[in-house]
């Protein structure tokens, strides 16, 4: 059984989607899984070994481009016996109706009758979580999804690692803080700055090196919190924001002894790797896209006007993010780097 996936835009929701392969796999293990996703995605997917081949999708989220659509299409005709349609959108379903791939499943949205021939109708009730929704579409439709639900597991080659450290002059003589203050969907999901550095400075003091992740729109963001440190502390926190490629960010949070980030698309990689990890909410909830890992503290004030899911806040005083006290991020480092296994319950909002 050979099946394309039409992959999601954002990291986060790319590595989520593991669930998925993972839950085809378990059904069909003989099955031969590939992406068609944005050529950024290319290091994560390679880490995933339920994906045969990741295969480049040239265009950006949103343009619709018709005719190269169809060229891609054609140019998979035949290869497939079904799609598994990951965003909502009517562009993301003209490739396999291009490629006359026999079935073509995804959830309703945007018209796309016609296009799919599979067509699921959503409940959100019974599926809160985005793995859900993902895993469901690996089922017949009504199919109780079985438990316990797999998680997303990226796979680490040491070689691949080794020469990260090399490269950035990385040693791990003493234990990794991560951290990861960014948030592509904006600054409602951006703890303080200033409140990173206060941990930073907590974990150093420790004993603790610190390395700063992110893309190249955070590096001003980790300069920040690095010049919050004093002399002496400052030179143990290294800002690796824009300076690596996804896979060199990869293998290099894999050596973390333990991650704090935002709800953030390196949230959900850490999870991946496993890393012991503090999530930092505000604006948005834990109850659709939480972290999956053994150990994860998620922090949250849980104000009335939270979660508001805005990219900024509405009120102007981000108090949900600015109120959330850094010892209480640091109690829950403590919690996370204990030898017990924390295990993360899921309730829907």
């Amino acid at each position: 059984m050979r099946i394309l996936i039409i992959g999601p835009s954002w990291v986060g929701d790319m590595v989520m989607a593991q669930t998925l392969f993972q839950s085809l796999k378990q059904r069909h293990p003989d099955c031969l899984i590939d992406v068609l996703a944005p050529e950024w995605s290319r290091p994560i997917l390679e880490r995933m070994p339920e994906v045969r081949a990741a295969l480049s999708f040239p265009l950006g989220h949103g343009a619709l481009e018709l005719a190269t659509r169809r060229r891609i299409g054609k140019s998979l005709k035949g290869h497939y016996d079904q799609a598994i349609l990951l965003p909502n959108s009517l562009k993301s379903a003209l490739v396999p109706f291009f490629a006359g791939i026999p079935k073509r499943t995804g959830w309703r949205g945007e018209f796309r009758y016609g296009l799919l021939n599979d067509v699921r109708t959503l409940d959100k009730q019974r599926y809160p979580l985005m793995i859900e929704r993902f895993m469901a579409l690996a089922f017949e439709p009504g199919a109780l999804l079985p438990q316990p639900y797999p998680r997303p597991e990226l796979r680490i080659d040491p070689a691949s690692r080794d020469a990260a450290l090399a490269k950035f002059g990385l040693a791990l003589d003493r234990p990794v803080l991560a951290l990861c203050p960014g948030a592509e969907f904006g600054e409602a999901k951006r703890w303080p700055s200033e409140h990173y550095a206060e941990v930073a400075e907590i974990k150093i003091r420790e004993g603790w090196q610190v390395w700063l992740f992110g893309s190249k729109k955070d590096f001003p963001v980790g300069e920040a919190i690095r010049e919050r440190l004093i002399p002496g502390l400052r030179e143990e926190a290294y800002n690796l924001s824009g300076e690596t490629a996804l896979a060199e960010a990869i293998d290099l949070m894999s050596c973390a002894d333990a991650v704090v980030s935002n709800d953030s698309g390196l949230m959900h990689v850490a999870a991946a790797l496993n890393r012991p990890l503090v999530a930092v909410y505000g604006s948005t909830s834990p109850g659709f896209t939480p972290p999956l890992a053994e150990k994860v503290e998620v922090v949250r004030l849980g104000l009335d006007c939270s979660p508001c899911f805005d990219r900024t806040c509405r009120f102007g005083h981000y108090n949900c993010l600015r109120l959330l006290e850094p010892q209480r991020v640091a109690d829950a480092l403590q919690q996370v780097e204990g030898p017990a296994t924390v295990e993360l319950t899921v309730k829907a909002e």
